[in-house]
């Protein structure tokens, strides 16, 4: 009897192992690739963990590559910036904090090239989007047993190795935060993963069993992130599908979400007949339009704390140092001194990078990471099919992957969701794999990675 328990356990262990090593891309390290799926994992779900892993991932990136660093051209405007972040934090105003802010970026202009190594085939990159789906069960669960049932921590598990501070009642309170420390940023998160449910749920060729657990996922990440109460995640769940589905739905697809958002916006913009307006709202839940139309907050709003009044001081602020900023965390404090009230960041990326940092560097990290989203549109991501790529449902993943990466990019227009730790490794793996979109695919590699997923 213990005999044939130790083989069961023998056999079950040798069966998981072959399938965490499964399309393992050739140019890339066996114990990077399982550390980086380990990592991506649990990456929503423990910062601590899934650094280890994803550290010990980006060290062993490196190994084994084809290409050198040197002769990839996109690691060079990273090698720019890191260059004057550092001569910017010689002269910075926030002093130590300059230092302790360059944490958020170094390690990750390596990261960008040395997680490539695990993007670089279709198979690869769905099988990390999927790690990253499944490590968001966490949160969803979290969070809607956070407002539905009053769940709320903190939970330690391990010895405190993780400890999950889960806020009473969400964070503002009757926003879903779940695992986060604040709603916009559960958001954020929901909102970026919420491609890749879409992606898996609509996959070809896929078990009842398999679509009945993706259909269950898609629903908690779409109710959590409606949840969350945060504008510009609701923006992103629509934003995502049209990229997801492909250009050849958007002939019914386009006119559809037209006609849906029709009373929404009648609901809330400005200007609107009173009569017509008090129409949409019948039909538009009341949390949706308050919300949108800031009804619900218009008595906690002060001019000081809008959008557009932090845009305008942050602007002044760049031209104070246009060069080298003032660097990393400056923006807070330089905040309360000048309007009396604290605020930690700028709500904008281009904005936030040009206060710490000066205008050379936001204005080569925006180019950068629009200039990949651009390249992947003009080689086809959107329109590349299975069959062109070898892989089975890699194709919408792949669409996925680029939509993914537009919804991120467009949160931080209006917020910096990076700031989180977990948001900001997420960033840079999703940014690596663009990277990895736009390399034409070598059909040798391709096919020695299937023959050895295949043999495994």
């Amino acid at each position: 009897m213990r005999t044939d328990f130790s083989h069961f356990l023998t056999y079950s262990s040798m069966t998981l192992f072959d399938w965490i090593c499964k399309f393992r891309p050739v140019s890339s390290n066996s114990f990077g690739w399982i550390s980086f799926q380990i990592g991506l994992f649990f990456l929503s779900s423990s910062v601590f963990l899934s650094g280890l892993f994803l550290l010990f991932a980006l060290l062993l990136g490196g190994f084994k590559r084809s290409g050198s660093y040197w002769r990839d051209l996109w690691n060079y405007p990273f090698l720019i910036v890191m260059i004057l972040m550092i001569i910017s934090s010689f002269q910075a105003y926030s002093g130590w904090l300059a230092w302790a802010g360059l944490v958020n970026w170094l390690p990750w202009f390596w990261g960008f090239w040395s997680f490539q190594a695990y993007l670089q085939t279709a198979e690869a990159r769905r099988r990390s989007a999927l790690c990253l789906l499944a490590g968001t069960f966490p949160l969803v669960v979290t969070g809607l047993g956070q407002l539905w049932l009053g769940w709320h921590g903190p939970w330690q598990i391990l010895n405190g190795l993780i400890i999950w501070f889960v806020a009473p009642g969400g964070e503002p309170l009757g926003r879903l935060s779940g695992l986060f420390s604040y709603a916009n940023i559960a958001g954020a998160w929901l909102a970026m993963i919420w491609p890749f449910a879409l992606a898996a749920l609509l996959q070809r060729r896929l078990s009842h069993l398999n679509r009945s657990f993706a259909l269950i996922l898609a629903i908690g990440i779409v109710s959590a992130l409606v949840l969350t109460d945060s504008r510009n995640a609701w923006g992103g769940l629509i934003l995502a599908i049209p990229f997801v589905l492909g250009p050849l739905r958007w002939i019914w697809l386009l006119p559809l979400l037209v006609v849906m958002l029709f009373p929404v916006g009648l609901a809330v913009l400005p200007g609107i007949d009173l009569g017509l307006q008090e129409w949409a709202r019948k039909l538009v839940p009341e949390n949706i339009w308050a919300r949108l139309s800031d009804v619900k907050y218009m008595n906690q709003r002060y001019v000081v704390n809008s959008r557009l009044f932090q845009w305008n001081e942050a602007i002044k602020l760049v031209f104070e140092r246009p060069w080298l900023g003032w660097g990393a965390a400056a923006f807070s404090l330089l905040y309360v001194l000048r309007q009396g009230t604290w605020l930690g960041h700028a709500h904008n990326f281009p904005l936030e990078i040009a206060i710490s940092h000066g205008i050379p560097v936001a204005t080569i990290l925006v180019s950068v990471v629009m200039a990949l989203l651009i390249v992947a549109l003009q080689r086809g991501v959107l329109t590349v099919s299975d069959r062109d790529i070898g892989c089975h449902g890699g194709a919408i993943f792949d669409r996925a992957w680029w939509g993914s990466c537009l919804v991120l990019v467009s949160l931080h227009s209006v917020d910096m969701p990076l700031f989180d730790g977990r948001l900001n490794m997420a960033g840079w793996v999703l940014l690596a794999g663009l990277r990895c979109l736009i390399i034409p695919l070598n059909l040798t590699e391709h096919s020695e990675s299937k023959l050895a997923s295949d043999d495994r």
